[in-house]
């Protein structure tokens, strides 16, 4: 074994491929490299504890495994550039690190709005930071807090936001019902009735063409000519590849970065990419390359990922086997979650009813060709309970057919 491994990314994808590069027998150097000064830590918790006021930067640290003790942590720095045939990076401090492997783990950043308006009362939620400085606003008294954007992240948001006691509470999408896109026409309506039950108002089936206000955001200007007061506006309006520095490289960068069915990059054994932006084949689901966001993605990419380069780096060849994990993601709102195995999106021309009814818990299951493909359960413990039941036979399912 020869070379250093570099990691671009010290999330938690990267922090997993770090600890299965270990796993997986690569005793060599390993550098991983990130733009934030904290070392990994959990971040589904940032819009609902974190915002909460519950929970400490500390309680979402991940611990690292005892293996990865000797593994550099370069950190509040990034990769700004690569070149793939030198075999080397090189850091916005102008450091170059050369590599005999390469990990790609930048993942995500929040996609910013482009309307004319002040900047300055809006925010995303992807960092510790970014959620602790929201914390900041919404619970100034009377704070009126418009969400644009009803998926993830912006429902989780409206829903602590309303728990924290704020009165106007706002979530705009220019589609007709919050996260009808993941989840189909039925559990999306029975979340938008769950959370305005609760408080939440919705502006549905229009999207935001400005900001008024002069030093800060005093309202938000509709699509639609209507005007929403607000004081604070958080933007979840989906997520942008942090794959720039891989530009000219001769690779496919067109949505995060393409990878082979072992998860290599552009056809160099060297390279591999791991987490949600990574935009991989799922044998599962016939092989089409989709990028995946969910929370269990990082591990998985990471262990077959990290199996495929210590193999190169060790002389021998990859697991044959392709990838083919199950998808899985749970999303609490309110004194509700959202827990799904499986791929429901597959499936949004054949939703059924499998246990209970929308008004109350209920699972639903997603088909293609009468065949299940993935489930979705909206409730309390028990819904969620049902649908871990189905996981065992989702993925003892063949592979469909591309």
């Amino acid at each position: 074994m020869t070379g250093r491994v570099v990691v671009a990314g010290a999330s938690m994808g990267g922090l997993r491929a770090a600890e299965q590069l270990r796993a997986a027998g690569w005793t060599g150097p390993i550098t991983v490299v990130g733009d934030e000064p904290h070392m990994p830590y959990n971040r589904p918790p940032l819009s609902k504890e974190v915002l909460a006021g519950k929970a400490p930067f500390e309680s979402l640290a991940f611990t690292p495994k005892a293996a990865t003790a000797d593994v550099e942590w370069r950190l509040g720095t990034r990769v700004a550039a690569a070149r793939l045939a030198e075999r080397t990076v090189v850091l916005d401090d102008g450091c170059e690190i050369p590599y005999g492997g390469l990990v790609v783990a930048t993942g995500m950043r929040p996609r910013r709005l482009r309307c004319p308006g002040p900047l300055a009362g809006r925010h995303t939620v992807r960092t510790i930071d970014d959620a602790q400085g929201l914390r900041e606003e919404v619970t100034r008294p009377g704070a009126r807090v418009v969400v644009v954007g009803a998926g993830f992240i912006g429902c989780e948001v409206a829903a602590t936001a309303v728990a924290l006691g704020v009165t106007e509470v706002t979530v705009v999408d220019p589609l007709p019902l919050p996260m009808v896109g993941p989840l189909g026409e039925l559990l999306a309506r029975a979340l938008l009735k769950r959370h305005e039950k609760r408080g939440v108002r919705f502006a549905l089936g229009t999207g935001v063409a400005g900001f008024e206000g002069e030093d800060r955001v005093t309202g938000v200007v509709l699509s639609d000519g209507r005007v929403l007061p607000a004081d604070v506006v958080v933007e979840s309006v989906g997520s942008v590849a942090n794959t720039e520095w891989l530009a000219d490289n001769g690779l496919d960068l067109t949505d995060g970065v393409l990878t082979d069915e072992q998860l290599r990059v552009g056809g160099r054994p060297e390279v591999v990419a791991v987490g949600d932006v990574a935009r991989f084949p799922n044998a599962r689901y016939g092989g089409a390359s989709r990028r995946v966001e969910h929370w269990s993605v990082p591990t998985d990419t990471a262990k077959h990922a990290a199996r495929t380069l210590a193999a190169h780096l060790a002389g021998g060849r990859a697991d044959s086997a392709p990838f083919a994990p199950l998808p899985t993601f749970w999303s609490d709102q309110h004194d509700f979650r959202l827990q799904s195995f499986g791929a429901p999106v597959l499936g949004l021309g054949d939703v059924r009813v499998l246990d209970g009814d929308p008004e109350g818990d209920v699972l639903v299951g997603y088909h293609t060709d009468d065949r299940l493909v993935g489930v979705v359960a909206l409730g309390g413990h028990s819904a969620a309970m049902a649908a871990a039941r189905y996981r065992a036979q989702l993925l003892k399912q063949p592979a469909l057919t591309a």
